[in-house]
């Protein structure tokens, strides 16, 4: 890559090497004010080249830096959980045993028994370095940490010992804790001992651009994990040129940016990577084809914030323009995927099947990862991240960000609320990513989050005997997110039926664990079409289902607070195919449902077969039309589960029980040519699904293995997924293309897309008369025809994103 204003032959290595002159422009540090406890940039000369200032930073991020406002509620009950964390942390700590320094994580042959051990000792290390806990300055404590040190590094980490299991737990999970105790130990270690810890955290993490114990290239959060590590350790050692090696691993220097996580993965030097890492889409991929913003994005985001904070104002401040690109990651990568507090699930990859990330616990790692930012944006981008940190606070009403955060984040965040710059207000967007084959509807009362894959795309992750069950994740899955903030907390994945996931069609029956995983479809269409500055949005996949004969075709037209769902060629040789309305957790287990009008029982175990249906309404969720009266099945039930059931390696054996609501369309024993057509409308009182049903706002115009297409009544609107080429009322289209057609008043706005990303072009014919283009695309055309407008959009190399153009009435 190179710089605009470099001479010719300047490199991306001396354009990096050569910019520290520009860093106190690229990222000012978060700091701490003694007296008010409120979040300023410091000076950046104040640090260069002094590595006790560098520990000071990473000092202030784990523990909130000096002067703390102990009388502040707030303050005091964040350095309250501190101390209770460290109480809980510090249980069996024993150095005298010999299999083990905690009676409970004894094993040589799991990794993570070490990764944890090093964990509680940061966690109790750093009760004893904040002041105001029971632990603060406690010296019968300090030598107990101290030999706890020892124990690790003479019995489990270090040259002396060979690595089992994960690769993960020895060069990342293991050493960020181990730096991070060491760091808030550093006065207290002394010498010889810093030197084990360093040269321990040395041996399995030498190189920022390496990992694993075959050194393979470190991609995407990977990457900036390893540098973290290393960082901190060049810190703890002044090893200046450890941390330019950090600065310019970021960029992937040596490898000429091909792995650079600051760079868009499309990008065209770091088109010829592994693909790991942000697209300009605002899709994040990890383990090559896994979509994982939710999982491992937000570990990337947090842990380069970090870095950026430390590393700001000194000689290896990171200076590439491709930082500007963290201002999409947060627009496009994460905000469209954050729904009060949650993360939706579909991009959190095998985290959901860890009951230590339910309950809004990812967002508030991305928020605190925007927070810790702002100081290195200044300007618009500032201000946008400040009315994005406000916004996601104040509209998770279910978990207090600032009750559970960290003393740093809280201090920071605190300043960011107090600020002049209003909060974005509630998101109201449609936005699709077609480079994880994913997308995010968000209307004032709800969200719609849809989960497909493709030829392109994996299904889902489970590694490390984790997310065992999550086989139909990508199977056409919706979640829908209303007011009931807790929905996918509260131990719904390992309650929840995982062979009827709601949206999805699917064979009856549960697979193996596992089954599948990490497998990409025979299939192409998987993506869709959306119209700028709108919630109109088509999107749909042909389903080619893992394990069986199972196939289909599926869209969602999502039209403002009605979404299509359309179904056809529905087929399979061997077993009974369903199609899921619904799967829901039922907030109050006694949740009306009404049927045509009529309700239903509400005891648990209740199920019945449903027949011409053409309306449902289920209290607190919302409500479905079928304009063609429909036979469905629905079920209550009480299910029963534990988290070790879908997560042998962080699961539990304690039982939870939940209570849920399922409803499903039987398309019978190998059926052929199987269809659906439906109207959710989430969140629509009974009275409105009623009225909906007597006039449907959204009618069917074509269900055919050709094409899917509804027309909006109100407007006009066609909104159609062709599968092939075809014809529905005006519009036609040479092959695969999702297209909505818009008249508004003497215009008519056209949206289209390849979403099998293979076709060079797509042709669409109008046929309506006295048309002209009014704006388009680069790489939009329109002429006339002797029946209306021949519309051709050059789709080659576009991966699925939407083009535009407006034409006119004459």
């Amino acid at each position: 890559m190179t710089n605009p204003g470099t001479t010719p032959g300047t490199t991306r290595r001396t354009v990096l090497a050569g910019a520290a002159a520009l860093g106190a422009a690229a990222a000012l540090p978060l700091a701490l004010t003694a007296a008010t406890g409120t979040a300023h940039a410091t000076s950046p000369a104040a640090v260069t080249d002094d590595p006790a200032a560098l520990r000071t930073r990473w000092h202030t991020l784990l523990t909130g830096g000096p002067g703390l406002d102990l009388t502040d509620p707030q303050i005091a009950a964040a350095v309250a959980r501190i101390g209770k964390a460290a109480t809980t942390s510090v249980k069996g700590l024993d150095p005298a045993r010999t299999d083990g320094l905690f009676p409970d994580l004894t094993s040589t042959t799991l990794s993570n028994h070490v990764t944890t051990s090093f964990k509680r000792l940061a966690t109790v290390a750093t009760a004893w370095a904040v002041p105001g806990t029971p632990q603060y300055g406690d010296t019968a404590l300090r030598d107990l940490l101290l030999a706890g040190l020892d124990w690790m590094l003479t019995n489990r980490y270090g040259a002396d010992h060979t690595r089992f299991d994960n690769d993960w737990d020895w060069e990342i999970g293991s050493a960020l804790a181990l730096n991070d105790t060491a760091v808030l130990l550093y006065d207290v270690l002394g010498t010889e001992r810093l030197g084990r810890i360093t040269a321990a955290v040395r041996h399995y993490t030498p190189d920022p651009n390496l990992w694993r114990a075959d050194r393979q290239i470190a991609t995407g959060a990977n990457r900036v994990w390893i540098s973290t590590v290393v960082a901190v350790n060049a810190v703890l050692t002044g090893t200046g040129g450890d941390l330019a090696r950090v600065r310019d691993a970021l960029s992937d220097v040596e490898g000429s940016g091909a792995n650079s996580v600051l760079a868009f993965n499309d990008a065209s030097a770091a088109a010829e990577g592994t693909g790991e890492g942000f697209y300009s889409d605002g899709s994040f991929l990890q383990h090559y084809k896994h979509p994982y913003n939710g999982g491992y994005g937000k570990e990337l985001l947090n842990n380069l914030s970090r870095l950026l904070n430390l590393l700001a104002g000194t000689e290896w401040a990171v200076t590439d323009p491709d930082l500007d690109n963290i201002r999409g990651w947060v627009d496009d990568g994460f905000d469209p995927l954050l729904v009060r507090g949650d993360v939706m699930a579909s991009v959190c990859g095998r985290e959901i099947a860890r009951p230590s990330k339910q309950g809004h616990v990812s967002a508030q790692t991305v928020i605190e990862a925007v927070v810790r930012l702002i100081p290195s944006f200044p300007g618009e981008t500032a201000d946008r991240f400040t009315s994005l940190v406000k916004q996601w606070i104040a509209e998770d009403t279910y978990r207090d960000f600032l009750a559970v955060t960290d003393l740093a984040s809280l201090v920071a965040a605190r300043q960011v609320i107090a600020s002049t710059v209003p909060a974005r207000g509630p998101l109201v967007a449609h936005k699709q990513h077609p480079r994880m084959d994913k997308a995010a509807h968000h209307r004032p009362s709800f969200a719609l989050g849809i989960s497909a894959y493709s030829s392109r795309i994996y299904n889902y992750e489970s590694i490390q005997n984790e997310n065992l069950h999550a086989w139909h994740l990508s199977d056409g899955m919706v979640l829908l997110y209303t007011d009931d903030l807790g929905h996918y907390s509260e131990d719904y994945w390992p309650t929840v039926d995982p062979s009827r996931l709601p949206g999805t069609t699917v064979i009856a029956g549960r697979p193996a664990d596992a089954a599948g995983q990490r497998t990409t479809s025979t299939a192409d269409w998987a993506g869709g079409t959306a119209l700028p500055g709108t919630t109109l949005g088509a999107y749909g996949m042909e389903l080619r289902a893992y394990g069986s004969s199972l196939h289909g075709l599926k869209s969602w037209f999502c039209l403002d607070d009605v979404i299509a769902c359309v179904g056809s060629g529905i087929g399979a040789d061997a077993g009974t195919a369903e199609t899921v309305v619904e799967n829901r957790k039922l907030r109050d287990p006694k949740a009306a449902l009404l049927v045509n009008g009529a309700a239903a029982p509400t005891d648990a175990g209740w199920s019945a077969r449903l027949d011409k249906v053409r309306w449902l309404h289920v209290a607190g969720t919302g409500g479905y039309v079928f304009p063609e009266p429909a036979t469905l099945n629905g079920l209550r039930e009480e299910r029963t589960a534990t988290w070790r059931e879908i997560n042998l390696k962080y699961g539990t054996d304690t039982s939870v029980t939940r209570p849920y609501l399922t409803l499903w369309q039987d398309h019978g024993a190998a059926p052929s040519g199987a269809g659906y057509f439906w109207l959710q409308a989430p969140a629509a009182s009974a009275e409105r699904t009623e009225q909906w049903s007597a006039a449907p706002p959204v009618k069917l115009i074509a269900r055919s293995t050709a094409v899917h297409a509804v027309q909006r009544c109100a407007d006009g609107l066609v909104a159609a997924n062709f599968w092939t080429a075809g014809t529905v009322r005006d519009l036609t289209s040479d092959g695969p293309a999702s297209v909505l057609v818009r008249p508004d008043g003497k215009t008519v706005k056209v949206s289209l897309s390849d979403p099998t990303q293979l076709r060079s072009s797509v042709v669409l014919d109008l046929a309506q008369r006295g048309l002209s283009v009014v704006s388009a695309d680069p790489g939009v055309s329109a002429r006339s025809t002797k029946d209306g407008v021949r519309i051709t959009a050059d789709t080659a190399g576009r991966h699925g994103a939407t083009l535009n153009l407006t034409l006119k009435r004459s």
